[in-house]
């Protein structure tokens, strides 16, 4: 009974080894650069679309971001390519919070060395150099 068993699994082996040998039709077609490039920009409109911040400023406006990506769908291969361009050029930035957390920054690290030079006192935990 097994040995009968091991003969059949080992001719399930072979079909299935030899049917890897056997090479699988394959299809190639020509992509235009300008079906390439014209993707890009409307995945950087998609992705742009995505991030939480335009979202929350869409939503402020009143336009439903569901809404929004299937228009960018719907666009041309042109006026994605304007879109992009735009969105390239708007002006980094962020919400400013990273500014501020600087300043905050900046000015800790002054009162510190003003305390250490002991033209101030702010804080009780130094000593200064004099």
């Amino acid at each position: 009974m097994i040995h009968t068993l091991n003969r059949l699994i080992a001719a399930i082996l072979i079909v299935c080894t030899a049917a890897l040998g056997i090479p699988m039709p394959a299809q190639a077609g020509i992509v235009a650069t300008a079906d390439v490039a014209a993707s890009a920009e409307r995945d950087r409109v998609k992705s742009f679309l995505d991030r939480q911040d335009v979202r929350a400023q869409l939503q402020a406006m009143g336009i439903d971001a569901a809404a929004a990506q299937e228009r960018v769908a719907a666009l041309t291969d042109e006026e994605a390519r304007e879109l992009a361009a735009r969105i390239d050029a708007l002006p980094a930035g962020g919400d400013g919070v990273g500014s501020v957390v600087g300043a905050l920054v900046l000015v800790f690290i002054i009162l510190l060395i003003t305390d250490l030079l002991g033209w101030t006192k702010v804080f009780p935990f130094t000593r200064t150099i004099r």
